[in-house]
């Protein structure tokens, strides 16, 4: 089956789970803290995972088509619906805006402008980080992804319909590619430095970047195995074979080692320097959060490394579906790790000087230290709206590209 059908009992589920999110982030603002942070960090880190997750699959894209890969042609429509949630994306990041200018949430530290004049690090960092930035990067960077996005699906679309042996839409798609890859490069650091470097916003890294997007692009990987399997039970996409997935499999396991490389440079490379502003990012989850710190490096690589390791086991649709679901809650578990810890670092400051009357707390906190029910039941809301919105893509266009010139190519894939 060539064309996609989004069944009742789908949209049911979905919209089962969406409404399971919008419940739990219900009830995490009604029995959060008097600033309702961990209403708005659950929020912060689900629209910022997948968002990335939309971003990857488009740079991804891009990157493949700069490189005349061909392998990949037979399940790139998962890819073009999956990049075209940048829109929904872009929504949710402006909620977190809009509560950025309306002082409804105290997610950065940087964003209350009486402490920057009494803080020299945060005015030094104040040209960078601050609301007009914040705010006009995120549009516009974002807006600048969407336009690509909405462009090279055009041109997909096109080539289904009016593509012959000249192959232009292709040409054209291999232009805009081009353009894409260096702006997606260097605009998307901008946006892992606002969105989640400056939760902590005393302290930097100049490998977050990179340690960010490859837990954006190992994720994206995962939820694209898992997708495809799925659809695969349904009867759709019968000409993705074990060697498209061996392929997957690979691509997840190197990235997830290249993952590995940049935490432990990261983590490395600040140890060593022994510099104060550096090492505290890590001291505070070494000392309070010690099973998410080293349960991140055992979920993130070591149970895939061991199980990807053997190359049968990339071919096999039930182990694989195990370990990108595990990788893919485990990067989420990252992204958890990098966002919670500098959020409430910035609560405690703020209701220690008395912010909405609150007070200061330490030890353990729900949420926070360690996701809950109610933090998962967040992701599980967002994820249904991810696929709600994907699976409502994948109805527009035939899930065999027609005339991309290399579908023969990806149709006789072999490994």
């Amino acid at each position: 089956m060539n064309q996609f059908t989004f069944e009742a009992k789908q949209r049911t589920v979905l919209g089962g789970m969406m409404i399971l999110g919008v419940l739990c982030l219900a009830i995490t603002y009604v029995t959060d803290d008097a600033l309702h942070s961990r209403f708005w960090s659950n929020f912060l880190q689900n629209s910022v995972f997948f968002t990335g997750i939309a971003f990857l699959a488009l740079f991804v894209q891009t990157a493949f088509t700069t490189a005349y890969a061909g392998w990949h042609a037979v399940l790139k429509r998962v890819w073009e619906s999956y990049m075209m949630f940048l829109i929904p994306g872009l929504v949710l990041m402006v909620i977190v805006i809009a509560g950025l200018w309306g002082h409804l949430h105290h997610l950065y530290h940087w964003a209350d402008e009486a402490e920057v004049a009494k803080d020299p690090i945060l005015l030094h960092k104040s040209s960078f980080l601050n609301k007009y930035w914040y705010s006009l990067g995120t549009i516009i960077i974002v807006g600048t992804w969407i336009y690509f996005a909405l462009q090279l699906r055009k041109l997909s679309l096109q080539e289904d319909k009016e593509g012959t042996t000249s192959y232009a839409q292709y040409r054209r798609a291999k232009v805009l590619s081009a353009i894409f890859l260096p702006i997606g490069g260097f605009t998307s650091a901008a946006m892992v430095w606002q969105w989640v470097m400056s939760v902590d916003s005393h302290w930097y890294s100049t490998l977050f970047a990179w340690y960010t997007t490859a837990s954006w692009f190992v994720s994206m990987m995962a939820l694209t195995i898992m997708t495809l399997i799925y659809l695969k039970g349904k009867g759709y996409f019968s000409e993705v074979r074990a060697d498209h997935f061996h392929d997957l499999g690979k691509y997840l396991f190197a990235f997830s080692i290249f993952w590995t490389y940049l935490w432990f440079s990261q983590y490395m490379l600040i140890w060593y320097g022994n510099v104060g502003e550096e090492t505290v990012y890590f001291r505070t989850r070494i000392d309070e959060y010690p099973a998410m710190f080293y349960g991140n490096l055992i979920i993130n690589f070591i149970l895939p490394f061991f199980v990807l390791l053997r190359n049968d086991t990339k071919r096999k649709a039930g182990t694989l579906f195990f370990v990108s679901l595990l990788v893919f809650i485990g990067h989420w578990w990252d992204f958890f790790l990098m966002i919670k810890p500098g959020v409430l670092h910035t609560a405690h400051a703020a209701m220690a000087h008395g912010a909405e009357g609150g007070h200061a707390h330490a030890g353990f906190t729900p949420g926070f230290s360690f996701p809950g029910l109610l933090d998962l039941g967040t992701m599980i809301g967002f994820l249904g709206g991810f696929f709600y919105f994907v699976f409502t893509q994948m109805t527009k266009a035939s899930l065999q590209p027609k005339n991309d010139p290399y579908i023969g190519e990806s149709l006789q894939h072999h490994v």
